[in-house]
């Protein structure tokens, strides 16, 4: 496009005007090139702003428990059988989108995960337990748009099924294979939990139970212990965990509690492993932690709790050194500090009194140099003077009268 601004006549020297030339020339030869270019390079931004609505791919559907003489408004199926004793429902299936929705239905033996969740056994996998013991009028399922389908279902209790609790769920499922192959289970379901009616014996245990302490750099200044452990439901009913844990020095001193333990539900025969750590713990040398492990059975929705079925509360612990590093460390070099200090004193007393003592020598071995010619020189004048009265020896001491020596 031309632009209708007049352009103000070049100005400069000549060479500069010729370069101005030069590059207006070039950038219009390669105008249509950078255009070929934008053409044909693919347009990201307009393939994202293509992409479908999330919405119109997202397959929507509900399921419930349907309301019948079993109960109504329910959040999951709970049931109290005897053995042999057999129960009949249904669940609803509604189905949310705008075209017919075809779902797989059925039952699965319930487990805990790892961090405390219920979950159900995948449609590939046969259940054994109360999962097997329930049946489906329809195996798959078709529900016309906006409309809802009740699926029945009955739940048989085999004649020796051992007293206790058992956990299932009821499973819409609907399979999708993408372009690559990938195949994505999508469920939906419904908790069912089932208690066989007979001696029920709750009992929990607690095991593997491990202590470790991380203290900190400030030697006036409390660590941290994380405790870990291990809970086994061995009994035959659901349990709510009520746990409480301390962490101590010798003796009980200086004792901490865990503000808060997580322990979710427990099926019969799971374990769930949990970590805890204690704050506020003072290395004391050596830290013991204290688990004690008690709760409740869990009673069915409108059940009344039977007060002689309890759970007995369990107590385990473990100990492990919290030793004041930092601590002993400044202790130590202290220690180090007042031993040098005093070998250095020593060994200052013990070069000055040697200093001394080498002086006082060397004094004295002074005295004794200078005293020794004096008394020698006297020795030998009164060897040579002869006493009153006596006559000198010959030749020894004669004087002539000019103080010479006389000559014999």
């Amino acid at each position: 496009m031309t632009d209708p601004r007049p352009r103000p006549a070049p100005t400069g020297h000549p060479d500069r005007r010729a370069g101005s030339r030069l590059r207006r020339a070039l950038a219009a030869l390669g105008a249509p090139f950078l255009a070929a270019a934008l053409l044909l390079a693919p347009a990201a931004p307009a393939a994202a702003d293509e992409e479908p609505d999330e919405s119109s791919t997202t397959v929507q559907w509900g399921f419930r428990p349907a309301d019948t003489a079993q109960g109504t408004d329910r959040p999951n199926f709970a049931y109290s059988l005897p053995p042999g004793g057999s129960v009949k429902d249904a669940v609803v299936v509604t189905n949310h989108g705008d075209e017919p929705l075809a779902l797989g239905v059925y039952a699965a033996d319930g487990f805990l995960t790892d961090d405390g969740t219920l979950d159900l056994l995948p449609a590939g996998e046969e259940s054994t337990a109360l999962g097997a013991w329930i049946t489906l009028a329809e195996p798959e399922v078709e529900i016309p748009a906006q409309e809802s389908v009740e699926v029945p279902f009955t739940l048989s209790v085999p004649d020796d099924a051992t007293p206790g609790d058992y956990a299932a769920g009821v499973v819409s499922s609907l399979v999708v294979v993408a372009d690559d192959g990938v195949t994505t289970d999508r469920r939906l379901g419904s908790r069912l939990h089932l208690r066989v009616q007979g001696d029920l014996a709750p009992a929990i245990a607690v095991d593997d139970v491990r202590v470790e302490y991380d203290g900190t750099l400030n030697p006036v200044a409390p660590g941290t212990a994380t405790v870990t452990f291990t809970l086994t439901n061995e009994g035959n009913t659901r349990v709510a965990p009520a746990t409480s844990l301390r962490v101590a020095g010798p003796f009980g001193l200086a004792g901490t509690s865990a503000v808060a333990v997580d322990v979710p539900e427990l099926l019969p025969g799971s374990s769930l492993e949990r970590t805890v750590e204690v704050d506020g713990v003072w290395p004391l040398v050596r830290a013991t932690a204290t688990l004690t492990v008690g709760g409740e059975v869990v009673p069915l929705p409108g059940a009344v709790p039977d007060p002689q079925v309890v759970v007995t509360g369990v107590t385990a612990s473990a100990a492990t050194w919290a030793v004041p590093w930092v601590a002993l460390a400044l202790l130590l070099l202290v220690v180090v500090l007042v031993v040098l200090r005093v070998r250095a004193r020593r060994r200052a007393r013990t070069a000055q009194a040697r200093a001394v003592d080498a002086a006082v020598a060397a004094a004295l071995a002074e005295r004794d140099a200078a005293g020794a010619p004096a008394e020698g020189g006297e020795v030998a004048q009164e060897d040579a003077v002869a006493p009153d009265g006596a006559d000198a020896p010959d030749g020894a001491g004669a004087t002539s009268a000019d103080g010479s020596p006389a000559r014999a």
